[in-house]
């Protein structure tokens, strides 16, 4: 009994070599079977854009600097009645600082007293001119009476010379006077220039808003010191209106002749980056900048913010709309650059693709010379051929290809429907299956994308 059941086990295991043996035989003799990765023809939109990066800038911004130096004293108050500060709401005329006036309230009392001084010299001088022209009344009488008179025993000729003197040195003091007055007048002016500038560069000394906005940088601390030389110290960044933004977005020079006034803009922020904002170009502007030896221009997109959850200097990531198609049908493109072997076709379109084939190869290698009436028309093989399978062979389906986002492209032609089976590469079993039974074997590149389905 027991050499019985030895006998049976030695029986199986010899089948079990044997069986082993012949399918491994088989399959080596018979080799790989082919496996083609496939992708569904697909119905949907497709947006031809252009990618770049951008930061985001409020529409207008006014950098207000201070005209006088001095020590900061004190911050003004918001329309909430709060001190000044990063994000603070401010009306036109709303106080933002003050700075140290002691020295300049000095200026303007001494201008002012310049001022009293001047005009204290005007009316001096009025007043003289007063008194120079009862003389020179008094002289005009005395020389008219002096000339009815004339040299004569009544009138000694000295006295009458003398009466002539008096009333042209009477007339020429008057001339003085009118002088001093017109000196005294400008003096008075000069002081009064004096003065403005004083009060004007205390006035300097409050720092206001120039217009209605919103804080978004404050580049002072109470205490700090600000010296205004030949360019102004910043204090305080204002955007007047951050209910609009814009997108300054750098575009190479490649680019840039695709982009137009008006055209649709789409962008994220890394702060909502679940949620897609809308824009569109404002202007392209003229001076471009070379970083590397790669030229940029910079696209200005205007953009709505009113609800306010855009903030100024964010990242964006914009996508200029070049094109757009709606519910069309679109094929991965690698499907569009894939081209079965001569063997894989099938039968009944091998023979028309072997020439068409043939007839490509010789189009590529001839010289460049060759004018375009003697190129080979009617080649069957051309941009927008997609394969199909057909059992272990792929069977070809003309198209037209259109548009394409770099992923996917519009295609359209009278086999082609939603949900077709088209081939964007292939692979073999072998292939697979080493990949699947040995974790530490190396990966094969595979090519193309999609499904896979053995045929």
């Amino acid at each position: 009994m027991r050499s019985l059941i030895k006998r049976a086990i030695v029986g199986i295991i010899v089948l079990g070599v044997f069986g082993t043996g012949a399918g491994w035989y088989l399959n080596r003799r018979n080799g790989p079977t082919l496996a083609y990765r496939t992708a569904q023809v697909k119905r949907g939109n497709l947006l031809v854009s252009i990618s770049a990066t951008g930061t985001l800038e409020p529409e207008e911004v006014i950098d207000v600097g201070a005209q006088v130096a001095g020590q900061i004293l004190s911050f003004g108050t918001d329309v909430n009645g709060k001190p000044v500060d990063y994000g603070s709401v401010v009306e036109n005329g709303t106080i933002l600082a003050k700075i140290d006036d002691s020295l300049y309230a000095a200026d303007a009392a001494q201008a002012e007293a310049q001022v009293a001084a001047a005009q204290a010299g005007v009316q001096r001088a009025e007043a003289d001119l007063g008194q120079l022209k009862a003389r020179l009344n008094q002289a005009e009488r005395d020389w008219r009476r002096a000339r009815k008179l004339g040299p004569s025993e009544a009138l000694a000729e000295a006295s009458y010379d003398a009466y002539q003197s008096a009333y042209q040195t009477a007339v020429a003091n008057v001339a003085v006077g009118q002088a001093a007055i017109l000196q005294a007048r400008a003096g008075l002016a000069q002081a009064e220039a004096v003065l403005r500038r004083a009060r004007r560069n205390l006035g300097y000394s409050t720092i206001t808003s120039p217009v209605k906005g919103v804080i978004i940088d404050r580049r002072v601390n109470i205490g700090q010191t600000v010296v205004a030389s030949l360019n102004a110290p910043s204090l305080f960044l204002i955007a007047k209106d951050l209910r609009r933004m814009q997108v300054w977005v750098a575009v190479n020079e490649a680019d840039i002749g695709k982009i137009r006034a008006g055209q649709p803009v789409t962008f994220t922020v890394d702060a909502f980056p679940e949620e897609t904002f809308r824009g569109e170009v404002g202007k392209v502007r003229l001076n471009a900048s070379m970083t590397q030896n790669v030229v940029t221009y910079t696209v200005e997109i205007v953009t709505d913010n009113r609800d306010g959850r855009l903030l100024p200097y964010l990242t964006a990531n914009v996508r200029f709309e070049l094109n757009r198609r709606d519910a069309v049908l679109s094929v991965p493109n690698a499907a569009l650059r894939w081209t079965p072997p001569v063997a894989q076709v099938a039968p009944e379109f091998r023979e028309a693709f072997a020439r068409a084939a043939a007839r490509k190869e010789k189009r590529e290698s001839a010289p460049r010379s060759v004018s375009r009436s003697d190129r080979p028309q009617g080649e069957v093989v051309k941009p927008g051929v997609l394969w199909i399978p057909d059992g272990q062979f792929v069977r070809p389906v003309r198209g037209r290809a259109g548009l394409t986002d770099g992923a996917l492209t519009e295609v359209e032609g009278d086999g082609l429907t939603e949900g077709l089976e088209i081939v964007t590469g292939q692979e073999t079993q072998a292939s697979v299956a080493s990949d699947t039974t040995n974790p530490f074997a190396p990966k094969i590149p595979r090519r193309g994308g999609g499904s896979s389905r053995p045929r």
